[in-house]
């Protein structure tokens, strides 16, 4: 995911998308836990996802 493509989007869209990856993240951290995960490489781009979608969501706000 790009941050073009965030922009892109509204307020609401972003939320929804920064709801779904914080599940996600949390499903991926509970598949290392369980030893279920084989590709840890998801966890960092979900991570850096996340950290595009608030920022994108602050410069709307500000």
């Amino acid at each position: 995911m790009k941050a073009s493509e965030l922009r892109g989007k509204d307020e609401t869209a972003l939320k929804k998308e920064l709801n779904e990856l914080l599940k996600a993240q949390f499903g991926l951290r509970m598949q290392i836990a369980t030893q279920q995960l084989s590709n840890t490489a998801q966890l960092k781009k979900v991570r850096r996802d996340i950290a595009r979608v608030k920022t994108v969501l602050n410069h709307k706000d500000a």
